[in-house]
């Protein structure tokens, strides 16, 4: 049998398998809070968005529950199995996609016919007034991008674009958009999109880049909110703080009561 070249674990799944442990070993028990996402950060020497990938594959693992604006809770183990840890992270994702996309655009904005800018005219039509975040919404936003890839005229290059898009069809990304992607964010991604149509129309490869990396920097900042523990953002991102029963359960050790966000 060949032997398979071995490659580092993802920094999150390795995160997320401390933390879990903690949890099987009853270090945390069920309705406990645990420390917030800053204080996990410091504790571990790494990142906050690290820290949040870890987090949000715990709680689609069903081992913890975020309830944004009070903490982050142990909950009961799943009946079900892990999802599985092949799956890239939200993070990395969109860097990879800000150090492609904005490479290839630059082409793109050189190339570009008045056809090429009518057909994103038409995607950015239907993108404006979407109902974000949905099914729809995503489909169009993944049609844009592709559509920029489309000028290049390589069929490889507008697959890849399509296909690495497609890697963001997670539980890990729906449970971040879920949390931090409302109907404002959209229409701040939308302007985002129009300003790089806008270069791309008066064919500047230059502004083009720094409108592609623009945006999905920006895409990388708004899923690097504070969960609410210490940012006070729940109610910005359309979820209910903690009342102060909760809060007087959460300082008694219990656990908090309430609607899962599922």
């Amino acid at each position: 049998m060949p032997l398979k070249a071995i490659e580092p674990r993802r920094l999150y799944r390795q995160v997320a398998d401390q933390l879990r442990l903690l949890i099987e070993s009853g270090e945390y028990g069920v309705g406990d809070r645990m420390p917030t996402e800053r204080e996990l950060a410091e504790r571990l020497g790494i990142s906050r968005p690290t820290v949040r990938e870890a987090l949000i594959a715990l709680e689609v693992e069903g081992r913890i529950r975020i309830r944004v604006g009070s903490g982050i809770y142990v909950t009961a183990p799943p009946a079900t199995e892990p999802v599985s840890d092949e799956v890239e992270g939200p993070f990395e994702l969109l860097r990879a996609r800000e150090l492609i996309e904005s490479a290839l655009i630059r082409e793109a904005a050189a190339k570009a016919t008045a056809a090429d800018v009518a057909v994103l005219d038409a995607i950015l039509g239907r993108m404006e007034n979407g109902d974000h975040p949905s099914p729809e919404t995503i489909a169009v936003d993944r049609e844009f991008h592709v559509a920029v890839a489309g000028i290049l005229g390589n069929a490889v290059i507008t697959r890849f674009i399509g296909e690495l898009f497609d890697q963001r069809m997670t539980p890990y990304f729906a449970r971040l958009s879920e949390y931090f992607e409302t109907g404002q964010t959209w229409q701040v991604a939308y302007a985002e999109h129009r300003t790089v149509r806008d270069a791309i129309a008066a064919g500047d490869p230059a502004a083009a880049e720094a409108a592609m990396r623009q945006h999905l920097r920006q895409s990388q900042v708004r899923f690097q909110h504070s969960f609410g523990e210490d940012a006070g953002i729940g109610k910005a991102v359309g979820r209910t703080p903690a009342t102060p029963a909760t809060r007087r359960a959460t300082k008694a050790g219990a656990g908090p009561n309430g609607r899962n966000h599922t």
